[in-house]
């Protein structure tokens, strides 16, 4: 079936109204690359400050707990003499040996229990003097985290703000750009910006070539004549051709060549 004029008219709407998307996301995502690493870099101190603080809050509870049970051994080794003694001197009273082999198993079930109660203490004093360490070294990181996440924004902020006008306005303009697209393109658009790492999913048709491959000579006419949306056989990327591109360029008022996408 022919194309008619009015069909015509209308893909070449939509190629520019492509590109015109393209050009706007392109250059959102060079000024979000101005940001650097800094997002990710932010995130990954913010995370370990959570882990930090998770671990200090483990530390003051465990010594909380220590000094309980270091209360209840001490407390165990006063009853278990205190036993011991009256035990003794019950001894001294007894009217056969049965009772006062009774009493000598009392003693020795005491001595045990003191013993255990002074292994438990010193187990303590260990778990203690581990924990006085590791949690200084975790509270001097938790300062230079601070220092560093503090650096760190203020550097990211720095950034928004020098960016943040023409950010808005480029998110403005690309609304209004992504009305113009023809919903079907403009769902390929999106499926191929999120498959190339650098965002292109419109590219320009350079010195018979479109984003490092090689076009066929009939397709680059059909291209030049903007008649229909043609895709790269190996991408799948829209390829137009250069002269729109840079008319689109200079119309949204972006630096030479289609704002560095070539």
């Amino acid at each position: 079936m022919p194309t008619t004029m009015q069909e015509t008219a209308s893909i070449a709407e939509q190629l520019r109204a492509l590109v015109r998307l393209q050009l706007i996301d392109t250059r959102i995502d060079q000024l979000e690359k101005l940001r650097g690493d800094l997002p990710e870099e932010i995130q990954d101190l913010e995370d370990e400050k959570a882990g930090l603080q998770t671990r200090l809050e483990k530390y003051k509870r465990e010594a909380k707990e220590h000094e309980v049970e270091r209360r209840r051994a001490r407390l165990d080794i006063e009853e278990a003499e205190t036993l011991i003694k009256r035990y003794e001197e019950q001894q001294l009273h007894v009217r056969n040996n049965r009772e006062y082999d009774a009493l000598t198993k009392e003693i020795e079930a005491q001595r045990q229990r003191i013993e255990v109660a002074k292994a438990r203490l010193e187990e303590l004093e260990r778990l203690e003097q581990e924990r006085v360490v590791t949690q200084k070294e975790a509270e001097e990181r938790l300062q230079e985290l601070e220092a560093l996440l503090a650096a760190k924004r203020a550097e990211l902020q720095a950034v928004l703000e020098d960016t943040k006008q023409e950010m808005e306005e480029l998110l403005a303009k690309r609304a209004e750009a992504e009305q113009a697209v023809d919903p079907r393109y403009l769902r390929a658009y999106k499926r191929l910006r999120m498959r190339f790492r650098d965002g292109r999913a419109v590219v320009p048709l350079e010195r018979g070539a479109a984003a490092g491959y090689t076009v066929p000579p009939q397709q680059q006419v059909e291209i030049r004549q903007r008649k229909r949306i043609i895709a790269c056989e190996q991408t799948g990327r829209i390829i137009v051709d250069s002269e729109l591109f840079h008319e689109v360029s200079q119309e949204l008022g972006f630096a030479n060549e289609g704002n560095g996408i070539a």
